[in-house]
This record gives C-alpha cells, sequence and structure tokens, in this order.
C-alpha cells in the first residue's frame, strides 16, 4: 500500500517529524508492508458491484495488526467506569452496572503515539481524532496520533461501505481545532499499483 494522503491537524505532522520521526517512519514501513492482495474477494450478490473483485476491511484491519505486531506496536485498552448518578428519578436500570468489559481500546500504541487503523463507518473516524485520542492523551500518555484511513478511490473498491480520506479532512478543516485537540496526522492509503 502507499500513502496518498496527508492531512496535519492540529500539527501532527509536524509534531511526528520533530518529535516521533522513528515512530513515522514505522507507520509508514507498515503501511507499505501491508498486502492488500491477500484481501481481494469476489463479490457477486451486490448489484451495484456484482462480480468486481474487492477488498475486505476486515482482512486489511488484519494485515495492519499483524505489521504493526511485528514491530513491537501494541493495542492499549482503558477500563471503563460508567456512574448511574445520571439517571433520572424516573429511570431505573434493569441491566447491572457490570464494568468488567467495558473498555475503550486504541488500535496501537508505542511510546508516546497512538494509531487508529479505521475500514469502517465514517463516525468512527471523527470520533477517533476529536475523542479517542484526546481521552488516550489524558489517560495513556499519547502525545501525538495517527489516523489511517482509505482514500476514496480505494474505499469505492472495498466490500462494505467505508467511509474515506477526503470526508475527515473536510469536516476537520470546517470543525477547527479545540485547545483540547492534540495533534493527529491523518494519513490516507491507497494500494500500490
Amino acid at each position: 500500500m502507499i500513502v496518498a494522503g496527508e492531512y496535519s491537524f492540529n500539527g501532527g505532522k509536524e509534531k511526528l517529524e520533530s518529535d516521533f520521526s522513528e515512530h513515522l517512519r514505522e507507520i509508514k514501513e507498515v503501511i507499505k508492508q501491508c498486502d492488500s492482495s491477500l484481501c481481494k474477494k469476489k463479490k457477486s450478490k451486490e448489484k451495484t458491484k456484482q462480480g468486481q473483485i474487492l477488498y475486505s476491511p476486515k482482512c486489511l484491519n488484519d494485515q495492519f495488526a499483524r505489521c504493526f505486531q511485528e514491530k513491537s506496536w501494541g493495542s492499549y485498552r482503558i477500563p471503563c467506569s460508567y456512574s448511574s448518578s445520571y439517571y433520572t428519578s424516573n429511570y431505573q436500570p434493569q441491566n447491572s452496572m457490570d464494568h468488567k468489559n467495558a473498555y475503550r481500546e486504541m488500535d496501537f500504541i508505542k511510546g508516546k503515539v497512538g494509531v487508529e487503523v479505521q475500514f469502517g463507518k465514517y463516525s468512527f473516524m471523527v470520533y477517533n481524532v476529536c475523542a479517542k485520542m484526546t481521552i488516550f492523551s489524558k489517560k495513556a500518555g499519547i502525545k501525538a496520533g495517527v489516523e489511517i484511513v482509505p482514500i476514496k478511490d480505494l474505499a469505492v473498491q472495498m466490500s462494505t461501505g467505508v467511509s474515506y480520506f477526503e470526508q475527515i479532512v473536510w469536516d476537520l478543516e470546517q470543525r477547527g481545532v479545540s485547545n483540547i485537540d492534540i495533534p493527529v496526522l491523518i494519513i490516507g492509503i491507497m494500494v500500490a499499483e
């Protein structure tokens, strides 16, 4: 795969290049090493893409996980403890507030850099940059983040509807930067020709 686009949100590219250049180099190596050819499958039941060979988002995620793990990047979980103190007097929860399996997880962290690989729906991209990166900055100490997403030309070649680089860039440009945002580099990827 190749890096086809880069968007520096809140100085993300500059922060990575100056303070975490080795991490950025490894991230770009992972992108190059990801073997997208293993992730093609024929989709014949879908009318709009009948008979086309499409990329599986799950398989691409698995490829990225393998490549990041080979470079000693690991996922990181933060346990969640949900409060019941905000319910109104009109409501009593039916389910217990069991928190054993409640957590937020970042795909990959190494040192002070967090990485999310997103081949899913659009809302996850925005959440990753505008909320998750901030939470992991506060709870896990990351100082910069990277969001890896497909370019639109790749998104239309995927077996499920996924969001893409151009959408998140537009939204972040319209939203602007908040004082709680950490530096994040959005990387748009495409299959190498």
